[in-house]
């Protein structure tokens, strides 16, 4: 069984530092799917109620016979729900047959509605009725975390956002260090659109390690000190992904990585505008 690094968060919580997302599984693969992640040793679950699998990652846990608490669980409100957080995180729960989470975030700030303030006031209170462990947010930057802070509120604990290689959002990460917010990358290996596997840096680093394109791209975002959770319905690429602890990039390794950032140009998800419903 590999030994995964744990982050420690600002609340005294913990979580592992490489997990397995579930975003676009087919709800009818999820199950077999998350069981193959936990057979290969994964320990930590990213799910979100518009992912529309919460009951098979659930079903899965249940079917392991992995104790509940060796297993870091997270899930998200979604940008319709922040009106009512109290009924969906119930749902939420229900689905995954759990009566705690792990982590708990907002996926998105969902501007046109203006009410993650409200909602995030609603997750202080899920944390406190022992309902989550820790709770934090998703897509945030920093004037949204910023206005949290204004209305005195407690800080998120983690942002998840999109980070890659080719977009690396420095305004945020540099933002979340100085207020001690940890960073989950979503979309770590990109998808599609720029092509990182074919790059010089990282193709030569590849080489020298005796590893793969994808395993350099994971352990450059280790390395960065952030929290990803690679996707893969295949078994085989799960235990590629989770091979990625017994080498380490060299400091011109890591700047020729990350001088590969080009914005905008090599984003590959929508833009919080995108997503303001």
């Amino acid at each position: 069984m590999v030994t995964i690094p744990q982050i420690k968060l600002h609340d005294g919580n913990s979580i592992p530092q490489l997990g397995f997302g579930v975003f676009r599984v087919d709800p009818q693969e999820t199950k077999r799917v998350v069981l193959d992640a936990l057979e290969v040793g994964y320990r930590h679950l990213d799910t979100a109620a518009i992912y529309g699998n919460e009951r098979e990652v659930g079903q899965a846990i249940a079917e392991s016979g992995i104790p509940r608490e060796e297993i870091f669980l997270t899930t998200k409100l979604w940008n319709t729900r922040h009106a009512d957080a109290p009924v969906a995180i119930a749902e939420s729960m229900e689905k995954l047959g759990v009566d705690y989470l792990d982590l708990y975030l907002i996926h998105w700030p969902a501007q046109v509605q203006n009410l993650y303030v409200e909602a995030w006031k609603d997750l202080e209170g899920f944390k406190e009725a022992g309902l989550v462990r820790s709770i934090g947010v998703s897509n945030f930057h920093p004037e949204h975390l910023k206005r949290l802070k204004d209305a005195g509120c407690q800080t998120p604990v983690i942002d998840q956002v999109e980070i890659h290689p080719a977009f690396q959002q420095k305004f945020i990460t540099d933002y979340c260090r100085d207020e001690g917010i940890a960073i989950e990358a979503w979309s770590p290996l990109g998808q599609g659109g720029y092509p990182l596997f074919e790059t010089a840096p990282v193709v030569e680093a590849a080489k020298s390690h005796e590893k793969t394109p994808a395993q350099v791209v994971l352990r450059w975002h280790l390395e960065k000190g952030y929290i990803i959770f690679p996707k893969s319905t295949h078994k085989e690429r799960m235990k590629e992904n989770i091979d990625i602890f017994d080498f380490t990039l060299s400091e011109q390794e890591m700047a020729a990585i990350d001088a590969m950032e080009i914005g905008e140009a090599g984003r590959q998800g929508a833009s919080i505008e995108e997503r303001g419903v």
